[in-house]
């Protein structure tokens, strides 16, 4: 997953380094369209994807807006697989959900391609790292172990008697809104509310039919299954396919219509 888009070969080059080492490899796309330099966007997209693969699975992010500079370069073992990035905080929300077995500092050169670009870490450095993880080589020779990745504080997620208190997350390319309440579970007519962030926010129980959502200036009645359920162009609260609270408008764009951003406040009440 980059911000590098297609128009030029990044992507490419970086594909050809990694088979090079590794040519058994499979290669799969996540995203190559992250906006430029947004840590906290892709962070968002990892979360959403990561858990899809198999546990085998080598995730490489580089989005990267201080290529070049004292940040780190890093690798990450979790349960759910391996993690190879800049160090800037773009695996906080894998962090948030999983335990890190191993984290390394990638300084071992014998693992990376020379010369260094100061410009091109995703090739020379992050690249080379991915594969060699893929065929096989130990973690911790990629460099030694850090034990303070930077993670940057988790959305806001808040649960008191009646009410849940959150944040926007992301907005998709059709203009749908993400939110930070998740992760909500379908059960008949209640939604049960597992929290995926917060610092020890509970467990929750609700009627979907009963909800009420403040976001910007509008308040939404009730948590619908479906955009089908309302009409053309009308805005509602839905459970999204990632299980968090999404605000969407029918076949319109929700952020535009609603002047919704990332880190806006939510609420959704229920008594």
């Amino acid at each position: 997953m980059t911000d590098f888009g297609s128009a030029d070969g990044y992507v490419g080059t970086m594909c050809g380094v990694m088979l090079d080492i590794a040519p058994d490899a499979r290669l799969v796309d996540i995203s190559q369209q992250i906006n430029p330099q947004d840590v906290r966007q892709a962070a968002y997209v990892l979360y959403t994807a990561y858990p899809f693969f198999p546990q085998r699975t080598v995730h490489l992010v580089v989005v990267d807006p201080g290529v070049g500079s004292e940040r780190r370069a890093i690798a990450m073992k979790t349960p759910s697989g391996q993690f190879v990035g800049p160090d800037n905080g773009v695996f906080s929300y894998v962090l948030a959900r999983e335990p890190a077995e191993a984290v390394v500092e990638l300084a071992n050169p014998r693992y990376q391609l020379s010369p260094v670009s100061h410009t091109f870490h995703g090739r020379d450095i992050f690249a080379p790292a991915a594969a060699h993880l893929a065929a096989g080589v130990p973690i911790e020779d990629l460099g030694p172990a850090v034990d303070d990745p930077l993670v940057f504080p988790v959305p806001r997620l808040e649960i008191d008697s009646g009410a849940i208190r959150g944040e926007v997350l992301h907005t998709d390319r059709f203009g749908n809104v993400i939110t930070s309440i998740g992760s909500l579970l379908w059960e008949g007519d209640e939604l049960v509310l597992d929290p995926a962030f917060g610092d020890g926010a509970q467990s929750v129980r609700f009627r979907a039919a009963r909800a009420t959502v403040e976001v910007g200036r509008q308040t939404l009645r009730s948590v619908h299954r479906t955009y089908a359920d309302v009409e053309l162009g009308e805005p509602l609260a839905l459970v999204g396919s990632e299980g968090h609270l999404e605000i969407a408008v029918r076949q319109g764009d929700a952020a535009m219509q609603l002047a919704l951003h990332p880190g806006d406040h939510i609420e959704l009440h229920w008594n």
